[in-house]
């Protein structure tokens, strides 16, 4: 692959991470619920650069490790991977999607999807990643033949989920500062969810 074709790859990656990372932004600035009017256009608050740090750093770790793994296990594990990848981002997804549907009519108390969490970052960055275990393989199938060759794809891969989700996150911010009377833990569901479905039928039907 030449260099564009490692930007389109990593950009195609990272479009579920810049998605979900909408809503996890949204989610974020809906709960700014104690800012003015002229604090809606205000800076990030410090507490929120934490989580969005967070989250994207784990998002293109995720997004550059998994077609590593996929990379070291073509010759021991291949069949199972693409037997059984969609199938699994997909059952992530759609719990995550189900239980903030459900959620968006609950206390927030009782709430269990928090972008702020580590474990709900993890579930995410697990989850938007599997798919990339395909590529791994496509490695392989491209002449990236030892770890050296493969440090340029990974690194490429790595930074640009980790941008697109500092972008998606800020983008959804803003959006959940403007839109205190929806419900973004149901339209992220939904999204969420649509996300899981695309990834199935990308692997079952085309």
């Amino acid at each position: 692959m030449n260099l564009f074709d490692l930007l389109f790859l990593a950009v195609a990656l990272a479009m579920d991470c810049f998605t979900v990372s909408m809503v996890s932004g949204a989610i974020l600035g809906h709960g700014d619920r104690h800012l003015t009017q002229d604090g809606v256009n205000g800076p990030v608050p410090t507490t929120h650069w934490k989580v969005i740090l967070q989250i994207s750093f784990l998002f293109g770790l995720f997004q550059a490790m998994m077609p590593l793994l996929g990379w070291l296990g073509t010759t021991y594990v291949q069949q199972y991977i693409e037997a059984y990848d969609h199938w699994i981002a997909f059952g992530l997804l759609a719990f995550i999607g189900i239980r903030m549907i459900r959620e968006a009519f609950m206390p927030e108390e009782e709430r269990f999807f928090n972008p702020r969490k580590l474990r709900t970052q993890i579930l995410l960055a697990i989850a938007t990643s599997i798919d990339a275990l395909a590529v791994g393989i496509s490695f392989v199938c491209t002449g990236y033949q030892t770890l050296e060759s493969l440090t340029l794809p990974l690194w490429i891969i790595g930074l640009t989920s980790f941008v697109f989700s500092i972008v998606g996150n800020l983008l959804g911010i803003r959006f959940g500062k403007l839109t205190h009377r929806i419900k973004p833990e149901l339209f992220g569901g939904i999204i969420l969810i649509a996300i899981g479905c695309k990834i199935l039928y990308t692997h079952l039907c085309l």
